[in-house]
């Protein structure tokens, strides 16, 4: 096992050291001393990006499944034990990856080790047709809960399937569809994990209050013997045009409190400078309550009542700027969306202020010191940077990449991307338009 201690320029002092076990399992490690507690953080390279149609879904469904049960600990005895232990745990899916956490208090942290290293190496033997019916009722009730019965829950798959052409990777979001959940299949399930829950297709980073010596002999001792899986195929190109050319428009007619303006614009892809250039347009122009948006249409026009502007970050297909506007009383959505073109033609000519740059690099500073000052945090960050762009070091100097961004590079990145004929539009009409007024007039 070889590793690297890097202090990066602008990490605050942060290191992280690599190392990679014969299996093929990368581990990184970065000491913190600061309270006794450590984070455990692995994540699979596997996402709803490697699904194919017909089978959406199996990527969020097995991380359902990961808490089912292994060879040694049954039932929700992953949960009763991290817990019983005083730490926290949880599990999430995204286009790109799958990820597993607990937070333990320092002198646990072998127990954390050992319960990830026992569901990879024996989830097989623990999983059958009862834990996956059981798990396949939680992610449709889960579907229901977040996506389709709430006011506005199928935006964002709405917008992705608008904003990635049929047969496109990140075509659908990580739900999945009900019919596939029903299709999905227990020799399914298993094939899924043979192929993707590997060591040699995961990394494993561990941040806090440890020994890193007797945290390298915990690692080679519990996930060593794991054998590797060659079987996974690349995911699919998710290479895509710098621009939409021409704009993608719906109109939703729903039962909700209020007509809504919701876009997405295609951006660069994560991990390059234009894609932090991206973030800061975006934080001058939606991110918050000094922003233009926000300024414009709650304050000044009084026709929003919430107005924001954010991006969500892909390393494997083009990024996406994801506008939020929820009208106010009887408002209707093309004054609002003149508005919010001329503030991004306004942008796109004048660039940021000094002071908007000063603001926004800032805001973004501290979101990323929040993270990075977390064990939690730091280990997620330093497991992204190793899955996705190869390099967990890149995690440390995060902060001073978005400080060495220019107002120009700004200004050039709104001028290309925000624009009309570059994003796709989903707008939201209430089924009872009297309703809505009213109530809003309450607000």
């Amino acid at each position: 096992m070889g590793h690297t201690a890097t202090e990066q320029a602008g990490s605050g002092g942060l290191t992280a050291t690599e190392h990679r076990l014969a299996n093929g399992l990368r581990v990184v490690l970065s000491e913190d001393h600061l309270t006794p507690v450590a984070a455990v953080c692995l994540w699979y390279d596997v996402g709803s990006r490697h699904e194919v149609k017909g089978r959406t879904g199996l990527a969020h469904l097995f991380e359902h499944l990961m808490f089912q049960g292994s060879a040694q600990v049954t039932g929700n005895g992953h949960f009763e034990l991290v817990q019983g232990a005083g730490g926290s745990l949880n599990g999430t899916t995204s286009f790109e990856r799958t990820n597993y956490f607990e937070t333990m208090p320092a002198h646990e942290l072998e127990l954390a080790l050992w319960l990830e290293a026992d569901r990879m190496g024996s989830l097989l033997t623990a999983l059958d047709e009862e834990s996956l019916e059981n798990q396949r009722d939680v992610v449709k009730n889960e579907r229901r809960q977040r996506y389709d019965n709430v006011p506005y829950g199928t935006a964002f798959e709405k917008l992705t399937a608008m904003a990635y052409p049929e047969g496109h990777p990140y075509h659908h979001t990580p739900i999945g569809s009900m019919a596939d959940l029903d299709a999905a299949s227990l020799e399914d399930a298993r094939a899924f994990f043979r192929t993707y829950y590997a060591p040699n297709n995961a990394v494993l980073s561990v941040v806090g209050d440890i020994d890193p010596e007797q945290t390298l002999a915990w690692i080679e001792k519990y996930f060593g013997s794991i054998a590797g899986h060659d079987g996974k195929q690349p995911p699919r190109d998710g290479a895509l045009p710098e621009t939409m050319g021409g704009e993608l428009r719906e109109v939703v007619e729903e039962d909700v409190p209020s007509r809504a303006l919701m876009a997405a614009y295609r951006l660069p892809h994560d991990g390059t400078r234009e894609a932090d250039a991206a973030d800061l347009a975006l934080t001058v122009l939606g991110g918050g309550e000094s922003s233009r948006l926000y300024n414009r249409l709650v304050r000044r026009d009084r026709s929003a009542v919430t107005a924001g502007f954010g991006l969500l970050r892909l390393a494997g297909a083009p990024s996406l700027g994801w506008l939020d506007v929820k009208t106010s009383g009887g408002v209707e959505v093309p004054g609002i969306e003149r508005a919010v073109d001329e503030e991004l033609a306004r942008f796109a000519a004048e660039g940021p202020t000094p002071e908007e740059m000063e603001r926004a690099q800032a805001q973004l500073e501290r979101e990323w010191l929040d993270r990075l000052a977390t064990v939690s945090g730091r280990a997620d960050e330093l497991c992204r940077y190793a899955v996705l762009f190869g390099d967990p070091q890149l995690a440390l100097s995060a902060v001073q990449r978005v400080l060495d961004i220019t107002p120009e590079e700004v200004q050039a990145v709104a001028k290309a991307r925000l624009r009309p004929d570059n994003r796709a539009v989903l707008v939201y009409e209430p089924t009872d338009a009297a309703d809505t007024e009213e109530g809003e007039a309450d607000q």
